[in-house]
């Protein structure tokens, strides 16, 4: 029988290269996930998520797939893979980050999360149990576990109590997944997270009881919501010492191509954001060169090709001087052409990491990548 994940060599540090074995295919990691908050990723086909920009994996949103366009719908289509005419792999979120984001209209308790719908005020309620039927409903190869996010700064009674619920809520969706079958013939996966705020003591316990549920891959949570970036560094670096070496550790929500250089560097295998394409849309562009803003003077009168060194059509196909028109006149393409570019560029980033680590020089080639990727051209 296939494991679910396989090392094939460990740099100098922490940095791996592995793969993932899911029903809907093999991922090279570390991996970087597009973000596909409403069964699309924004601006992008599916044509060209897999075939320009070659994603591997990408990532759903249960709270958001949860209220539209609902799960009988999602049923009835035979899962979101079905419904959004994607046969790679995907993974869900487990709707914690949301409840996270809704704190105003919230009501929190042992038993689960009241919440109102920012669609049209309907009230409903999230329990650890909800959310892995939700989770399985929409058909994930990868699914987390439900958590409670806490903000940053975050007091530390705060963040001791969130992450004891946390952890009871774990022992529940485990529960739930050992007396459920899969709905749709295939094999998912569940990955619980890891909570505990900057407070390291809490980071490791948090570790512990996680690693110690033996689920197939772990998660790190908390850790994109407004800490300074050597914070986040310097969590992800000791709960990576705690969470077990033959299992792909996922940090949620990073982040800009230097941190996940830097997180890569300190043992992650797994990355999603929404930064490559929120920031697309905002005319930013994250190139080997550096980050571009395409809405600059500078760009107007500059017909060279969007991006020399880019993998993606887009950046042979038009350019600078013609993105940056699309920008200023407030075309839609301008959104797209850039998504596109950025999700591209992404993809490229990890794929090179993951050269440099088999190579044996990943640490070397990061530390003199790093602040060419920071420039602002």
């Amino acid at each position: 029988m296939q494991q679910f994940f396989e090392i094939e060599k460990v740099s100098e540090g922490k940095a791996r290269a592995g793969h993932l074995y899911t029903d809907h295919g093999r991922i090279e990691t570390p991996i970087f996930m597009p973000v596909g908050t409403v069964a699309s990723v924004k601006t992008v086909h599916q044509h060209e998520l897999k075939d320009d920009i070659k994603a591997q994996i990408i990532l759903g949103n249960t709270y958001h797939l949860y209220l539209r366009p609902g799960m009988e719908v999602m049923q009835n289509a035979g899962g979101l893979h079905k419904f959004m005419n994607w046969d790679l792999p995907i993974l869900t979120d487990s709707g914690g980050y949301q409840v996270f984001s809704l704190a105003k209209t919230r009501k929190m308790s042992e038993e689960g999360v009241k919440f109102k719908s920012h669609i049209d005020g309907s009230f409903h309620m999230f329990s650890p149990e909800k959310s892995m039927e939700i989770q399985r409903q929409i058909g994930a190869d990868i699914f987390m576990a439900f958590d409670e996010c806490t903000p940053y700064p975050c007091d530390y009674r705060l963040a001791k109590k969130s992450m004891n619920l946390t952890h009871r809520w774990l022992k529940r969706c485990i529960t739930w997944c050992n007396e459920n079958e899969e709905l749709y013939g295939y094999k998912q996966h569940l990955f619980p997270i890891v909570q505990g705020s900057c407070y390291s003591d809490l980071r490791k316990i948090s570790a512990e009881v996680i690693a110690e549920s033996n689920c197939v891959g772990n998660a790190i949570g908390g850790l994109s919501v407004g800490e300074p970036e050597d914070e986040m560094y310097r969590i992800t670096d000791e709960v990576t010492d705690f969470l077990p070496k033959d299992k792909p550790r996922y940090l949620m929500g990073v982040g800009t191509p230097w941190n996940i250089l830097e997180t890569i560097g300190l043992g992650i295998d797994m990355l999603d954001c929404v930064m490559p394409t929120r920031n697309a849309r905002n005319g930013m562009l994250f190139t080997w060169n550096g980050v571009m803003n395409m809405k600059n003077e500078k760009w107007k009168q500059d017909f060279s090709p969007l991006d020399e060194f880019g993998t993606s059509y887009v950046d042979a196909e038009y350019s600078k001087a013609y993105v940056r028109h699309l920008f200023i006149s407030r075309e839609y393409l301008g959104k797209q052409i850039a998504s596109i570019h950025n999700l591209a560029f992404y993809l490229d980033l990890v794929k090179v990491a993951r050269e440099h680590i088999l190579k044996g020089d990943f640490y070397e080639w990061k530390k003199s990548i790093v602040p060419i990727l920071k420039q602002r051209l």
